[in-house]
């Protein structure tokens, strides 16, 4: 389900937000190759008031992690260049980024593929389509389990 979140239910993202207490402003890169997924990530965070950033691929991502690390990376696997596998990599042998939480959002949905994606180090992975609210509380879940 790809669709952008709408004002309604902004009571119960509060309850979501306050359970893991997470008061605090939240910034998000997501990295895809697809430009509506970015679009429709970056839409439906902002209106959850978490700040977003953008990359096309996972080098520039690494980059940008590298050069100003998010409170969490959200990343496809198949994508040109630097794979979201390849960047999970790459983030968890630099010791500035190896604690950075990563969600691997992907249409790989193959029970061997979700596995490899957490063995290789990602906090979560959810797959292709998605409902936008799941994965918004799945953040959460994320960054309350990563600040303990």
């Amino acid at each position: 389900m790809l669709y952008p979140l709408s004002y309604e239910g902004g009571e119960r993202r509060d309850r979501t937000r306050r359970r893991y207490d997470l008061s605090m402003a939240l910034s998000v890169l997501v990295v895809d190759d697809d430009p509506v997924i970015l679009r429709l990530l970056q839409v439906n965070f902002e209106l959850e008031g978490i700040g977003v950033a953008t990359a096309v691929d996972g080098e520039e991502g690494l980059k940008m992690a590298q050069s100003d690390p998010p409170d969490l990376v959200i990343s496809d696997i198949m994508m040109p260049k630097v794979n979201g596998l390849e960047l999970l990599a790459a983030l968890r042998s630099n010791p500035d980024t190896a604690a950075l939480p990563v969600i691997l959002l992907s249409a790989k949905a193959q029970v061997a593929d979700v596995q490899r994606g957490l063995e290789l180090g990602a906090d979560d992975y959810v797959t292709k389509p998605f409902d936008p609210l799941e994965l918004i509380d799945r953040i959460y879940k994320v960054l309350a389990k990563s600040r303990r």
